[in-house]
């Protein structure tokens, strides 16, 4: 089991992300809470893991915090969720702002996200009330650290709703979100980030 990685970031495109560790390039999928914290091409970054076994793939996933994978962790448990849908959660809303919603019953908040119906809300809600209490991902967000800067890409909006799509939004609702946000001069990161505050907590 592959439990965490220190390495120089050699590719970056949301939620996609390659690290370079002694030579050997670990491809990740990283939440989006994880992915605006990043540092630049070429700097060190150290992520704890978790790796998905398929029949057809075995996907690594990473998280800047310990906290973020226990709260990934523990959204796998419940029933309807797999890890697209928890990265997706992860992506969406911050663990606190999850945790209100558990906490609140607030199944409306989540079924705004991709991949949640409101069956699958109201039982994360059942299902995640008692374990939020042990995870300590459910306290307010921290700042992004200084220096995180936006990949290179000639087309910001184009990246935008590719890593929306790759984040299980539809290609038009994607394109939708995006238009709704973009502005010139902004980053696909900045646009990514507008997006899913437009289905994300008010």
């Amino acid at each position: 089991m592959i439990g965490r990685l220190q390495g120089r970031i050699v590719f970056k495109q949301p939620p996609h992300l390659m690290v370079d560790v002694n030579g050997v390039g670990y491809e990740l999928d990283v939440p989006m809470s994880t992915f605006f914290s990043l540092p630049a091409l070429g700097e060190t970054v150290i992520l704890f893991t978790h790796l998905a076994v398929r029949e057809d793939a075995h996907v690594l996933y990473g998280f800047g915090r310990e906290s973020e994978r226990a709260l990934f962790r523990a959204l796998l448990k419940v029933s309807g969720v797999g890890a697209k849908v928890a990265l997706a959660i992860l992506s969406g809303m911050s663990a606190h702002e999850f945790a209100r919603c558990v906490q609140a019953n607030d199944t409306a908040a989540l079924v705004r996200l991709p991949g949640i119906g409101k069956k699958t809300a109201e039982r994360l809600i059942v299902e995640m009330r008692d374990r939020l209490d042990k995870l300590e991902a459910v306290a307010p967000p921290a700042a992004a650290p200084a220096g995180a800067s936006p990949p290179d890409t000639p087309d910001p909006a184009a990246e935008a709703v590719d890593a929306l799509v790759a984040l299980g939004y539809k290609p038009p609702e994607a394109s939708r979100m995006v238009r709704r946000v973009e502005s010139e001069g902004a980053s696909s990161e900045e646009i990514i980030r507008a997006a899913l505050k437009t289905v994300g907590m008010r």
